[in-house]
């Protein structure tokens, strides 16, 4: 592996933090420091780096679940080191990037959602979260789904996300969310 390569390649698409691997509580603790600290040196705005931070902490929270979901269910470690976080600057504003191994299922039901989020403005997007906070937790901890929705009424464009085909059948899931 090249890294000055990897390195250029990481500027060129704008990549300022980016973290490969596992992710536990510690490490989105340590990660969130390194990332307040950055935008602080940035003279980014306050309410732009709470936004950057805030969608940093979901969309890390949200592989960290499902990966920890999935280990528990005897899915392979090597899911868990697969996981990717970017945070890049592109013109006026930051993308968090989010990626990570999931289920045909999963897939199936991410697309679905962020789709249905897509169509939302951002009344619709706060009556949805409204909504979303009378649901009924699951008994693992979880949030009903809190986060898709709080990333989608902090950027400042209607959420993306690819599913990339792997050949044993289940997808690598990349979410981008522009703030």
């Amino acid at each position: 592996m090249n890294l000055f390569e990897l390195k250029e390649r990481l500027n060129e698409a704008g990549a300022h933090i980016t973290f490969c691997g596992s992710f536990s509580h510690s490490i989105i603790e340590e990660l969130g420091t390194a990332v307040r600290e950055y935008l602080a040196s940035s003279a980014v705005h306050k309410s732009a780096m709470m936004d950057v931070f805030s969608v940093y902490v979901e969309a890390a929270q949200n592989v960290r679940n499902y990966t920890e979901a999935r280990l528990a269910a005897g899915a392979d470690v090597r899911d868990a080191q697969a996981s990717i976080l970017v945070i890049a600057r592109s013109g006026e504003h930051y993308e968090v990037h989010a990626g990570n191994v999931v289920e045909p299922v999963d897939a199936a039901a991410l697309a679905e959602r962020i789709d249905a989020l897509q169509t939302l403005d951002s009344a619709a997007l706060k009556a949805a979260f409204k909504a979303q906070l009378h649901v009924e937790r699951p008994s693992e901890g979880g949030t009903a789904g809190l986060g898709l929705i709080e990333m989608a009424r902090r950027a400042s464009a209607p959420l993306g996300y690819e599913l990339t085909p792997l050949p044993d059948g289940r997808s690598f899931f990349s979410l981008r969310v522009v703030v």
